[in-house]
């Protein structure tokens, strides 16, 4: 007998045949290629991108002819949509004859959603105001009802001609203009039209800020390294990527664990540390512990081969190498913000992988690692939008900071672009600026190949999650990840949601103590205990603990008034080893000339 052809029947392993022959390898992932023919399909795809703001109008015909060739065979819920339809009719006409011969009010803001805030006003409870409203109330709810429940049609294709619909009604809608907006014509009547005056005049300056490439007015009181990001500290360590932070310790003792903070490369870092009375860095080193902070570069041109692992390459690992180098610390507590959060989790289960234990504890700020339910950024993410943006980034090496800000301006345009342009250009009041809003002015580009990547990988492909991510040619899983973990998501956070962020639950074997917060992306991060508008709730899921869903969670959960903040630095706390009153280098050996934070990158 073939010694190499009989079965093997070890209990300890898999029974096989040693001849049999090999599996097929996995079929490659198709790679973009460029025939003779195709960069002009390129510069023509590039062209139509730029015409249509960065959308694919090919995929929005794609969505709307799914819906309609579905909804042409179905002659019932084409009844049901009519029926909607005209109930709204017969609702407007009742309202509009009751209000006339019987007088009374109407409130608009009584049936809009929750986070509409344009109706409001005493005002819109009157007639014809209150009709006007109603109208466009009724438009949204048909349109709604419209795009839902068509059986044979995707989900992603639904949603996107809501979200096309919504935005069109939104720029149609009566408090968008003079005349049927009735507290501007009320403050037209009272000053005599000065308001409209001032506010002609704040378009044009705000025009011309736009054409000069110039940040909005008020910004400019809000400078990195001097009214922004002045925690004392300094650049201990530079990539052609990343500056490595150093903040100095604020108390006697110190946590032996140094914090590493990931933030998002989308926009710049020191949304963690603004002024000093809302900044995370700050209080981290107030409560005793020492903080390093990575700051991304901003990407040029040049930056278009950039990818993914790089900023793993380039920045997680050598924060981490320097952060316990410097303090002398065996293992270092990992924090991750939004795009970062994921990043750290990718880069923390190829070390796992990789038995590589310089992680005490994980925490991830409005991150997301699973990205099936990814909210309303996944609306801009399918295969035609994506070809389309491809095309357009072939041609700089970036994605331009504008086309990111645009998108997410999209995602709240009542709050980000109408309800502005009302109070600034129609009542003539210019808000005052404030850090937030000045910090999310100083947007940053994304490098090609790295953005591709990052949409294709992770929002279309879901590959971190499903285990199909690889790192140095390995796939990783978020289960390897064995250390405890820290998870924060927002209530009405539009770009990670919190049932998303809940997700984590799922994908690790840890303990995970997640916390909800009110407030959004980043207001609910930078949420200082001095906010008495904040709560937060907590739960503590144990290693092998059953898995409850997110609405059980909720219930479940201990609710807390007042910042999350001091909440996580307990648990910090708990999760290090002991505190040192050794002194903490700021700066290692020939380091000096790096220069004080908040560095160069930041100024990019």
């Amino acid at each position: 007998m073939n010694v190499e052809s009989t079965l093997f029947t070890d209990p300890n392993t898999t029974p096989h045949l040693t001849n049999a022959p090999p599996l097929p390898p996995e079929a490659p992932p198709q790679q973009d290629r460029l025939g003779p023919e195709e960069p002009l399909d390129r510069f023509l795809h590039a062209g139509i991108g730029r015409m249509a703001a960065g959308f694919s109008p090919m995929g929005l015909a794609e969505a709307w002819f799914d819906w309609a060739v579905h909804l042409s065979v179905s002659p019932a819920r084409m009844a049901e949509i009519a029926i909607t339809g005209l109930s709204e009719a017969s609702r407007l006409a009742e309202l509009n004859v009751q209000m006339l011969t019987k007088g009374g009010e109407c409130s608009p803001c009584e049936h809009s959603l929750p986070q509409d805030k344009r109706f409001r006003h005493p005002s819109w409870r009157q007639w014809p105001f209150a009709l006007f409203a109603e109208s466009l109330l009724a438009c949204e709810r048909t349109l709604d009802e419209a795009s839902r429940h068509i059986h044979g049609s995707t989900e992603h294709h639904m949603a996107l001609l809501r979200f096309v619909g919504r935005q069109a009604l939104d720029l149609v809608a009566p408090s968008n203009f003079p005349m049927t907006n009735p507290e501007v014509l009320d403050a037209t009547l009272k000053s005599g039209g000065s308001n409209l005056v001032r506010g002609a005049s704040f378009a044009l300056e705000d025009l011309q800020r736009l054409l000069a490439r110039q940040p909005p007015v008020g910004a400019e009181a809000f400078v990195p390294g001097h009214t922004l990001a002045i925690t004392p500290g300094r650049v201990v360590h530079r990539t052609p990527l990343a500056e490595i932070i150093q903040y100095a310790p604020a108390t006697p003792a110190v946590h032996a664990e140094p914090v590493v903070i990931i933030p998002a490369w989308i926009m710049k870092y020191y949304i963690l540390d603004l002024r000093p009375q809302n900044s995370l860095v700050k209080h981290l080193v107030d409560a005793g512990f020492t903080v390093f902070m990575v700051s991304w570069k901003n990407p040029s041109a040049a930056d278009r081969d950039v990818g993914l692992d790089d900023y793993r390459v380039q920045g997680v690992l050598p924060a981490f190498a320097t952060a316990l180098a410097i303090t002398g610390a065996r293992r270092a507590h990992a924090v991750g913000y939004c795009i970062g959060g994921t990043l750290l989790g990718l880069a923390a289960a190829a070390m796992a992988r990789d038995y590589d234990d310089r992680i005490e504890t994980l925490t991830f700020l409005a991150a997301q690692t699973d990205f099936r339910q990814a909210g309303e950024l996944s609306l801009f993410v399918d295969e035609s939008q994506l070809a389309i943006l491809d095309d357009m980034m072939s041609e700089q090496g970036i994605l331009e900071a504008s086309r990111m800000a645009s998108t997410f301006h999209l995602l709240r345009s009542n709050d980000l672009i109408w309800s502005r342009m009302i109070r600034h250009y129609l009542l003539g009041q210019r808000e005052p600026m404030g850090d937030v809003a000045a910090w999310s002015t100083d947007a940053t580009r994304m490098p090609s190949r790295m953005h591709s990547e990052y949409l294709r990988s992770l929002y279309l492909n879901n590959d971190l999650a499903e285990g199909r991510l690889l790192v140095d040619g390995h796939p990783v899983s978020l289960r390897d990840i064995r250390r405890p973990i820290f998870a924060v998501g927002t209530e009405w956070d539009h770009v990670a949601p919190w049932r998303s962020v809940f997700k984590l639950h799922m994908l690790t074997d840890a303990e995970v103590t997640f916390a909800l917060t009110n407030g959004g992306h980043n207001q609910g991060i930078v949420s200082p205990p001095s906010r008495a508008d904040r709560h937060v709730r907590i739960a503590t899921a144990k290693m092998h603990e059953r898995h409850q869903g997110p609405e059980h969670w909720l219930q479940a959960a201990e609710y807390h008034e007042g910042s999350w903040w001091p909440h996580w630095f307990a648990w910090l706390a708990l999760h290090s080893s002991s505190q040192t009153s050794r002194p903490q280098s700021v700066a290692t050996p020939g380091d000096e000339a790096l220069g004080p934070a908040p560095g160069l990158y930041v100024h990019g």
